[in-house]
C-alpha cells in the first residue's frame, strides 16, 4: 500500500506535540489559503502534516474549528494592533493592514469561506469567535480605551459601536462587493469615524 502522495515524511520517535500541533497548523493554513475551506478534511490535513487522524481529533472538534484556528494563526502578526500614542496612526495602520491580508495576501476568499461555513457549522463558528474575532475586538478595544484615558476620544464613546463601524464596514464590502476595499476606504473610514458626521457649528 503506498503512502498519500501529500504524507510528509518523518524521522523515527515520538514528536513534541507543541511540534505536532504547530506543523498541523502550517499544513491545514496551507491548504486552506490555497484550495479554500473545503479542503481542509482531517485526512488531508493529517497526511500533509505526517500525523493521525486521531490526533486532529482529539484537539479540535470539527475541521472547520481546525480551519479557523490555522487562519488565526496564519494572520496574527500580521494585524499586530500598533501603540504609538496616536489613535487616528494606529487605526490607519491597522485597518490599512487588514484591507491588504485581505485584497493582496489572500485572506479575503480565505475568510469570506470561514464565515459563510461558520453558519452552519456551529463548532468552526465558536472557534472563529474564540480564536480570532473575539482577540481582534478586544486588541481593538483595548486600544481605543487607552485613546480615551488620553483623551483622544470622548467619554461617552461606545467602543464597541467603533469598532463595528470600522471593521465591519470592511466586512461588508468583502462579502457584498458593492464598492471598493483598498486602502483609501480605510483611511477614510478611520477619518469618519473620529471625525463624525454632524455639521460643525
Amino acid at each position: 500500500m503506498t503512502e498519500p502522495a501529500e504524507r510528509v515524511r518523518r524521522g523515527r520517535g515520538r514528536r513534541p506535540a507543541g511540534e505536532v500541533r504547530a506543523g498541523v497548523l502550517t499544513a491545514a493554513g496551507d491548504l486552506l489559503f490555497t484550495e479554500g475551506i473545503k479542503a481542509v478534511t482531517f485526512e488531508r490535513v493529517a497526511a500533509a502534516a505526517g500525523s493521525s487522524k486521531m490526533t486532529l481529533y482529539k484537539w479540535w472538534p470539527s475541521a472547520g474549528a481546525l480551519a479557523a484556528e490555522a487562519y488565526f494563526a496564519r494572520s496574527e502578526q500580521v494585524l499586530e494592533f500598533p501603540d504609538t500614542g496616536d489613535i487616528r496612526a494606529d487605526l490607519s495602520t491597522q485597518l490599512t493592514a487588514f484591507v491588504r491580508l485581505l485584497t493582496q495576501e489572500g485572506a479575503g476568499p480565505v475568510i469570506a469561506g470561514l464565515i459563510g461555513a461558520a453558519q452552519t457549522d456551529p463548532d468552526l463558528s465558536a472557534a472563529f469567535t474564540r480564536e480570532y474575532a473575539g482577540p481582534r475586538r478586544d486588541l481593538a478595544v483595548q486600544a481605543l480605551e487607552e485613546a480615551r484615558d488620553r483623551g483622544e476620544l470622548r467619554d461617552d464613546m461606545d467602543l464597541g459601536i467603533l469598532v463595528d463601524q470600522l471593521w465591519g464596514a470592511c466586512y461588508h464590502r468583502l462579502l457584498i462587493p458593492d464598492g471598493p476595499l483598498d486602502e483609501e476606504f480605510a483611511l477614510a473610514l478611520v477619518a469618519n469615524a473620529l471625525d463624525g458626521a454632524a455639521a460643525r457649528r
